[in-house]
């Protein structure tokens, strides 16, 4: 069963497939499938359940005149039928700022290399493990919103040196050992991540946001609510 529990800020909403978007995205479609002629041609692809997003980007061209090289938002969330890969064709959005690829089933993060002004990511309800692949944006990514994937360990998360919000709520993070990785990042303040097996078991014990602050100190949200340091506290 999915949690119905979601904090202000994070990926919204049931999974997918369960009639609602994504709450950060929720007032835009997708860019390909829209109409009879789009779904027919991708009716081969719909058989085995892969697209592509060269696919993808070209029909964002035709519906709005911008080609997706220039474009510095790209929109191709909850497509069908479903992109699998983040294939090459993504390194062509030099001046691409915000990326939206969540609700398909995508297993890797792969081919960012071409993304030097990327700041957004979304790569939420996907098939995602790890987080190998965003050193390729590690200079510029702001936010990375990843919740609902699979992802156990944190290892690379170092490699996102301006990265300020984390959505990971829905993952499979069971450890502190790997939690305290999130200390490594010097700009993080705000962080999504509930549902995760560690948080349930701490927020069960009733010690979660105090333990997890104590880990990650520079935290000014945590789950849609301000942290209270000590020091606020006694001069209020």
């Amino acid at each position: 069963m999915p949690r119905t529990r979601h904090p202000e800020g994070g990926e919204k909403g049931p999974l997918p497939g369960v009639g609602s978007t994504e709450g950060s995205e929720k007032c835009a479609r997708a860019l390909t499938s829209a109409g009879p002629s789009n779904q027919s041609s991708d009716s081969s692809n719909g058989r085995n359940g892969k697209s592509n997003n060269h696919q993808r980007s070209s029909s964002q061209e035709e519906k709005t005149s911008q080609k997706p090289s220039e474009a510095k938002e790209i929109k191709l969330y909850a497509q069908i039928p479903p992109i699998e890969k983040m294939d090459a064709s993504l390194s062509t959005l030099a001046n691409c700022e915000k990326l939206s690829l969540s609700t398909n089933c995508i297993e890797k993060i792969a081919n960012l290399d071409g993304l030097k002004n990327l700041r957004i990511l979304s790569l939420g309800r996907n098939n995602i493990k790890n987080l190998n692949g965003l050193e390729a944006v590690g200079d510029t990514l702001e936010e990375l919103w990843i919740s609902y994937n699979f992802i156990e360990k944190l290892k690379g998360i170092h490699v996102m040196k301006k990265l300020k919000i984390l959505y990971m709520s829905n993952n499979l993070v069971k450890d502190w050992a790997e939690f305290v990785k999130l200390a490594e990042l010097p700009c993080l303040e705000d962080l999504v991540f509930v549902g995760n097996p560690l948080e349930e078991k701490h927020s069960a014990d009733g010690n979660w946001i105090e333990e997890a602050t104590k880990r990650v100190p520079k935290l000014k949200k945590l789950d849609g609510t301000p942290v209270i340091k000590e020091d606020e506290e006694e001069d209020n």
